[in-house]
Protein backbone atom coordinates (compact mmCIF):
# COMPACT_ATOMS: atom_id res chain seq x y z
CA UNK A 1 0.00 0.00 0.00
CA UNK A 2 0.93 3.09 -1.37
CA UNK A 3 1.40 5.64 2.03
CA UNK A 4 2.74 8.64 0.78
CA UNK A 5 0.18 12.02 0.36
CA UNK A 6 1.72 12.60 -3.13
CA UNK A 7 3.27 10.51 -5.75
CA UNK A 8 6.30 12.10 -7.07
CA UNK A 9 7.02 12.52 -11.26
CA UNK A 10 9.45 9.04 -10.68
CA UNK A 11 6.23 7.21 -9.01
CA UNK A 12 3.96 8.09 -11.70
CA UNK A 13 6.23 7.34 -14.52
CA UNK A 14 7.19 3.58 -12.97
CA UNK A 15 3.24 3.34 -12.30
CA UNK A 16 2.70 4.72 -16.64
CA UNK A 17 5.32 6.37 -18.13
CA UNK A 18 6.44 3.31 -20.13
CA UNK A 19 3.07 3.77 -22.25
CA UNK A 20 4.37 7.00 -23.37
CA UNK A 21 6.82 5.14 -25.74
CA UNK A 22 4.31 4.09 -27.62
CA UNK A 23 1.81 6.94 -27.39
CA UNK A 24 4.62 9.46 -28.77
CA UNK A 25 5.21 8.03 -32.22
CA UNK A 26 1.59 7.53 -32.93
CA UNK A 27 0.38 10.65 -32.38
CA UNK A 28 3.78 12.08 -34.29
CA UNK A 29 2.89 9.77 -37.25
CA UNK A 30 -0.59 10.69 -38.19
CA UNK A 31 0.68 14.54 -37.19
CA UNK A 32 3.53 13.77 -40.12
CA UNK A 33 1.13 11.98 -42.56
CA UNK A 34 -1.08 15.19 -42.31
CA UNK A 35 1.16 17.88 -42.55
CA UNK A 36 3.35 15.98 -45.67
CA UNK A 37 0.34 15.21 -47.39
CA UNK A 38 -2.67 17.31 -46.20
CA UNK A 39 -4.62 13.78 -46.81
CA UNK A 40 -7.89 15.50 -45.47
CA UNK A 41 -9.47 11.96 -45.44
CA UNK A 42 -7.43 10.25 -42.62
CA UNK A 43 -9.10 13.35 -40.10
CA UNK A 44 -12.58 12.13 -38.46
CA UNK A 45 -14.63 15.05 -37.31
CA UNK A 46 -14.47 15.82 -33.58
CA UNK A 47 -18.13 15.25 -32.85
CA UNK A 48 -18.30 11.66 -33.08
CA UNK A 49 -15.08 11.01 -31.52
CA UNK A 50 -15.77 13.52 -28.24
CA UNK A 51 -19.55 10.74 -28.36
CA UNK A 52 -17.08 7.63 -28.15
CA UNK A 53 -14.27 9.68 -25.61
CA UNK A 54 -17.26 10.52 -23.62
CA UNK A 55 -18.75 6.73 -23.63
CA UNK A 56 -15.17 5.34 -22.92
CA UNK A 57 -14.63 7.27 -19.88
CA UNK A 58 -17.98 6.32 -18.42
CA UNK A 59 -17.07 2.66 -18.85
CA UNK A 60 -13.98 3.03 -17.31
CA UNK A 61 -15.74 5.40 -14.29
CA UNK A 62 -18.10 2.33 -13.80
CA UNK A 63 -14.75 -0.44 -13.92
CA UNK A 64 -12.82 1.97 -11.40
CA UNK A 65 -15.78 2.24 -9.28
CA UNK A 66 -16.29 -1.27 -9.08
CA UNK A 67 -11.73 -2.37 -8.85
CA UNK A 68 -12.17 0.58 -5.82
CA UNK A 69 -15.18 -1.65 -3.83
CA UNK A 70 -13.12 -4.98 -4.72
CA UNK A 71 -10.15 -3.32 -2.89
CA UNK A 72 -11.88 -1.37 -0.37
CA UNK A 73 -13.70 -4.40 0.82
CA UNK A 74 -10.36 -6.27 1.26
CA UNK A 75 -9.42 -3.66 3.54
CA UNK A 76 -12.43 -3.94 5.74
CA UNK A 77 -11.96 -7.98 6.07
CA UNK A 78 -8.61 -7.31 6.95
CA UNK A 79 -9.95 -4.56 9.62
CA UNK A 80 -12.38 -7.10 11.28
CA UNK A 81 -9.67 -9.70 11.52
CA UNK A 82 -7.98 -6.57 13.60
CA UNK A 83 -11.05 -6.40 15.94
CA UNK A 84 -12.12 -9.83 16.26
CA UNK A 85 -8.31 -11.06 17.33
CA UNK A 86 -8.52 -8.80 19.79
CA UNK A 87 -11.63 -9.20 21.48
CA UNK A 88 -10.29 -13.34 20.97
CA UNK A 89 -7.16 -12.55 22.95
CA UNK A 90 -8.78 -10.94 25.92
CA UNK A 91 -11.64 -13.33 25.94
CA UNK A 92 -8.46 -16.17 26.05
CA UNK A 93 -6.91 -14.41 28.31
CA UNK A 94 -9.94 -13.58 31.04
CA UNK A 95 -12.90 -16.11 31.03
CA UNK A 96 -12.83 -18.94 33.50
CA UNK A 97 -15.43 -20.63 35.02
CA UNK A 98 -16.21 -19.92 38.82
CA UNK A 99 -14.82 -23.05 40.18
CA UNK A 100 -11.74 -23.07 37.80
CA UNK A 101 -8.26 -23.34 39.79
CA UNK A 102 -5.69 -22.28 37.19
CA UNK A 103 -2.60 -24.55 36.23
CA UNK A 104 0.06 -25.25 34.16
CA UNK A 105 -1.62 -27.02 31.85
CA UNK A 106 -4.28 -24.42 31.32
CA UNK A 107 -1.71 -21.64 31.02
CA UNK A 108 0.20 -23.18 28.35
CA UNK A 109 -3.14 -24.16 26.17
CA UNK A 110 -4.25 -20.60 26.23
CA UNK A 111 -1.37 -19.44 25.36
CA UNK A 112 -0.95 -22.26 22.57
CA UNK A 113 -4.04 -20.67 21.22
CA UNK A 114 -3.42 -17.23 20.59
CA UNK A 115 0.59 -18.19 19.24
CA UNK A 116 -1.73 -20.18 16.75
CA UNK A 117 -3.70 -17.51 16.30
CA UNK A 118 -0.87 -15.78 14.85
CA UNK A 119 0.43 -18.25 12.81
CA UNK A 120 -3.14 -18.15 10.85
CA UNK A 121 -2.80 -15.07 10.02
CA UNK A 122 0.59 -15.21 8.69
CA UNK A 123 -0.85 -18.43 6.91
CA UNK A 124 -3.44 -17.07 5.38
CA UNK A 125 -1.68 -13.99 4.29
CA UNK A 126 0.77 -16.30 2.32
CA UNK A 127 -2.09 -18.39 1.02
CA UNK A 128 -3.83 -15.09 -0.53
CA UNK A 129 -0.26 -14.32 -2.13
CA UNK A 130 -0.59 -17.08 -4.28
CA UNK A 131 -0.67 -16.14 -7.67
CA UNK A 132 -3.85 -16.77 -10.10
CA UNK A 133 -3.65 -17.43 -13.58
CA UNK A 134 -5.31 -13.46 -14.27
CA UNK A 135 -3.15 -11.24 -11.59
CA UNK A 136 -0.56 -9.36 -13.30
CA UNK A 137 2.31 -11.26 -11.56
CA UNK A 138 1.09 -14.67 -13.76
CA UNK A 139 0.83 -12.99 -16.81
CA UNK A 140 2.85 -13.83 -19.96
CA UNK A 141 5.58 -11.96 -21.60
CA UNK A 142 7.23 -8.93 -20.48
CA UNK A 143 4.24 -7.52 -18.96
CA UNK A 144 4.53 -10.21 -16.27
CA UNK A 145 8.10 -10.48 -16.03
CA UNK A 146 7.91 -6.69 -15.14
CA UNK A 147 5.12 -6.96 -12.17
CA UNK A 148 7.04 -10.17 -11.15
CA UNK A 149 9.73 -7.77 -10.72
CA UNK A 150 7.89 -4.96 -9.15
CA UNK A 151 6.94 -7.56 -6.49
CA UNK A 152 10.04 -9.04 -5.75
CA UNK A 153 11.96 -6.14 -5.07
CA UNK A 154 9.25 -5.32 -2.64
CA UNK A 155 9.71 -8.05 -1.06
CA UNK A 156 13.43 -7.85 -0.98
CA UNK A 157 13.15 -4.26 0.58
CA UNK A 158 11.11 -6.07 3.41
CA UNK A 159 13.21 -9.20 3.35
CA UNK A 160 14.76 -8.79 6.99
CA UNK A 161 11.11 -8.50 8.19
CA UNK A 162 9.88 -11.40 6.11
CA UNK A 163 12.60 -13.51 7.24
CA UNK A 164 11.93 -12.56 11.19
CA UNK A 165 8.78 -14.26 10.68
CA UNK A 166 9.92 -17.01 8.50
CA UNK A 167 11.78 -18.35 11.10
CA UNK A 168 9.29 -17.93 14.30
CA UNK A 169 7.56 -20.60 14.66
CA UNK A 170 4.24 -20.42 16.69
CA UNK A 171 2.72 -23.88 16.45
CA UNK A 172 4.48 -27.14 17.12
CA UNK A 173 6.66 -28.92 14.72
CA UNK A 174 4.78 -31.78 14.86
CA UNK A 175 1.15 -30.00 14.24
CA UNK A 176 3.41 -27.86 11.60
CA UNK A 177 3.81 -31.40 9.93
CA UNK A 178 0.63 -32.47 9.88
CA UNK A 179 -0.29 -29.32 8.11
CA UNK A 180 1.27 -30.64 4.84
CA UNK A 181 -1.50 -32.73 4.08
CA UNK A 182 -3.74 -30.33 3.76
CA UNK A 183 -4.95 -28.07 0.95
CA UNK A 184 -5.94 -24.84 2.80
CA UNK A 185 -3.95 -24.97 5.68
CA UNK A 186 -5.37 -22.14 7.54
CA UNK A 187 -8.60 -23.55 8.05
CA UNK A 188 -6.95 -26.06 9.23
CA UNK A 189 -5.68 -23.79 11.86
CA UNK A 190 -9.10 -22.71 12.76
CA UNK A 191 -10.43 -26.25 13.19
CA UNK A 192 -7.79 -27.19 15.71
CA UNK A 193 -8.88 -23.85 17.67
CA UNK A 194 -12.16 -25.11 17.85
CA UNK A 195 -10.77 -28.44 19.40
CA UNK A 196 -8.61 -26.33 21.93
CA UNK A 197 -11.71 -24.81 23.02
CA UNK A 198 -13.80 -27.57 23.35
CA UNK A 199 -10.81 -28.66 25.73
CA UNK A 200 -10.92 -25.54 27.49
CA UNK A 201 -14.88 -26.46 28.26
CA UNK A 202 -14.32 -30.25 28.57
CA UNK A 203 -11.64 -29.64 31.37
CA UNK A 204 -14.02 -26.99 33.08
CA UNK A 205 -12.00 -24.16 32.50
CA UNK A 206 -14.80 -22.30 30.91
CA UNK A 207 -18.44 -22.93 30.91
CA UNK A 208 -20.62 -23.41 28.38
CA UNK A 209 -21.82 -19.21 27.64
CA UNK A 210 -18.26 -18.76 27.51
CA UNK A 211 -17.58 -21.58 25.01
CA UNK A 212 -20.09 -20.06 22.65
CA UNK A 213 -18.73 -16.54 22.79
CA UNK A 214 -15.29 -18.01 21.65
CA UNK A 215 -16.66 -20.16 18.90
CA UNK A 216 -18.49 -17.16 17.72
CA UNK A 217 -15.61 -15.40 17.31
CA UNK A 218 -13.66 -17.79 15.85
CA UNK A 219 -16.40 -18.84 13.56
CA UNK A 220 -15.88 -14.76 12.47
CA UNK A 221 -12.46 -15.80 11.45
CA UNK A 222 -14.01 -18.41 9.31
CA UNK A 223 -16.45 -15.67 7.63
CA UNK A 224 -13.63 -13.45 6.93
CA UNK A 225 -11.24 -16.00 5.51
CA UNK A 226 -13.79 -16.89 3.06
CA UNK A 227 -14.76 -13.34 1.91
CA UNK A 228 -10.87 -12.58 1.00
CA UNK A 229 -10.88 -15.98 -0.71
CA UNK A 230 -13.92 -15.07 -2.52
CA UNK A 231 -12.24 -11.70 -4.01
CA UNK A 232 -8.98 -14.10 -4.63
CA UNK A 233 -10.33 -16.69 -6.39
CA UNK A 234 -12.97 -14.76 -8.49
CA UNK A 235 -11.95 -12.24 -11.12
CA UNK A 236 -13.43 -9.32 -11.75
CA UNK A 237 -15.66 -9.80 -14.54
CA UNK A 238 -13.78 -10.56 -17.36
CA UNK A 239 -16.36 -9.30 -20.19
CA UNK A 240 -16.09 -5.49 -18.32
CA UNK A 241 -12.25 -5.58 -17.93
CA UNK A 242 -11.60 -6.71 -21.40
CA UNK A 243 -14.18 -4.54 -23.80
CA UNK A 244 -13.65 -1.78 -21.59
CA UNK A 245 -9.30 -2.09 -22.33
CA UNK A 246 -10.50 -2.67 -26.02
CA UNK A 247 -12.76 0.33 -26.02
CA UNK A 248 -9.91 2.15 -24.73
CA UNK A 249 -7.75 1.15 -27.45
CA UNK A 250 -9.86 1.95 -30.18
CA UNK A 251 -10.80 5.48 -28.87
CA UNK A 252 -6.69 6.10 -28.63
CA UNK A 253 -6.17 4.69 -31.90
CA UNK A 254 -8.99 7.30 -33.36
CA UNK A 255 -7.86 10.48 -31.40
CA UNK A 256 -4.55 11.73 -33.43
CA UNK A 257 -7.24 11.61 -36.35
CA UNK A 258 -9.56 14.14 -34.65
CA UNK A 259 -7.40 16.10 -32.85
CA UNK A 260 -4.91 17.12 -36.34
CA UNK A 261 -8.01 17.83 -38.19
CA UNK A 262 -9.28 20.41 -35.85
CA UNK A 263 -5.96 21.75 -35.44
CA UNK A 264 -5.10 22.22 -39.40
CA UNK A 265 -8.01 24.78 -39.10
CA UNK A 266 -5.63 27.10 -37.10
CA UNK A 267 -2.75 26.68 -39.78
CA UNK A 268 -0.41 24.11 -40.94
CA UNK A 269 2.22 25.07 -37.70
CA UNK A 270 -0.55 24.12 -35.55
CA UNK A 271 -0.65 20.53 -36.88
CA UNK A 272 2.56 19.02 -34.90
CA UNK A 273 0.28 20.58 -31.32
CA UNK A 274 -1.79 17.88 -31.87
CA UNK A 275 1.06 15.48 -31.04
CA UNK A 276 1.76 17.05 -27.06
CA UNK A 277 -2.30 17.41 -26.91
CA UNK A 278 -2.87 13.76 -28.46
CA UNK A 279 -0.23 12.36 -25.73
CA UNK A 280 -1.55 13.84 -22.63
CA UNK A 281 -5.11 13.07 -23.50
CA UNK A 282 -4.12 9.40 -24.38
CA UNK A 283 -2.22 8.94 -21.50
CA UNK A 284 -5.05 10.00 -19.22
CA UNK A 285 -7.30 7.81 -20.16
CA UNK A 286 -4.40 4.64 -20.09
CA UNK A 287 -3.96 6.11 -16.69
CA UNK A 288 -7.60 5.67 -16.13
CA UNK A 289 -7.40 1.94 -17.34
CA UNK A 290 -4.07 0.96 -15.13
CA UNK A 291 -5.65 2.54 -12.38
CA UNK A 292 -8.97 -0.30 -12.51
CA UNK A 293 -6.91 -3.00 -14.00
CA UNK A 294 -4.62 -3.00 -10.50
CA UNK A 295 -6.97 -2.68 -8.07
CA UNK A 296 -9.48 -5.27 -8.92
CA UNK A 297 -6.74 -7.63 -7.15
CA UNK A 298 -6.04 -6.55 -4.10
CA UNK A 299 -4.24 -9.49 -2.69
CA UNK A 300 -0.77 -9.90 -5.97
CA UNK A 301 1.93 -8.32 -3.42
CA UNK A 302 2.33 -5.33 -5.17
CA UNK A 303 2.75 -1.86 -3.92
CA UNK A 304 -0.65 -0.92 -4.34
CA UNK A 305 -2.23 -3.76 -2.49
CA UNK A 306 -3.89 -4.40 0.84
CA UNK A 307 -1.02 -4.04 3.23
CA UNK A 308 -1.63 -7.71 4.77
CA UNK A 309 1.84 -8.03 6.63
CA UNK A 310 1.59 -4.62 8.37
CA UNK A 311 -2.10 -5.88 9.68
CA UNK A 312 -0.70 -9.28 10.75
CA UNK A 313 2.30 -7.64 12.27
CA UNK A 314 -0.07 -5.49 14.20
CA UNK A 315 -2.36 -8.16 15.71
CA UNK A 316 1.06 -10.19 16.38
CA UNK A 317 1.92 -7.13 18.48
CA UNK A 318 -1.13 -6.82 20.26
CA UNK A 319 -1.92 -10.40 21.42
CA UNK A 320 1.89 -11.06 22.33
CA UNK A 321 1.69 -7.61 24.76
CA UNK A 322 -2.18 -9.09 26.01
CA UNK A 323 -0.06 -12.28 27.03
CA UNK A 324 2.91 -10.34 29.01
CA UNK A 325 5.32 -11.40 26.25
CA UNK A 326 8.65 -9.25 26.67
CA UNK A 327 10.18 -10.38 23.45
CA UNK A 328 8.07 -8.35 21.03
CA UNK A 329 8.39 -7.60 17.08
CA UNK A 330 8.38 -3.95 15.51
CA UNK A 331 5.60 -2.75 13.92
CA UNK A 332 6.23 -2.77 10.26
CA UNK A 333 8.38 0.35 9.02
CA UNK A 334 7.14 1.66 5.36
CA UNK A 335 9.61 1.79 2.83
CA UNK A 336 10.21 4.06 -0.11
CA UNK A 337 6.92 5.39 0.69
CA UNK A 338 5.10 1.73 0.63
CA UNK A 339 3.39 -0.25 3.22
CA UNK A 340 3.59 -4.29 2.85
Amino acid sequence: MIVKKNLSLKDIFKFSGQHLIWLFPWMLLVASVYYFTHWKSITIPWLPLSLIGTAVAFYLGFKNNQAYDRIWEARKIWGAMVNSSRKFATLIKNYQSEENKTDEDEVALRKQIILRHIAWLYQLRSQLLVPTKWEHVSLNGIYGFYNQKRRDNLFNDFKEELDEIAQQQYIPEKERNSLETFNNKAVQLLNTQTESIQQLYKTGKINTMQQTDLQAVINSFYDEQGKAERIKNFPFPRNYASHGFVFNCIFIFLLPFGIVGELAKLGDSMIWLSVPVGVIVGWIYVVMELIGDYYENPFEGLRYDIPMFSVCRTIEIDLLQMFGETEIPKPIQSKNGVLL
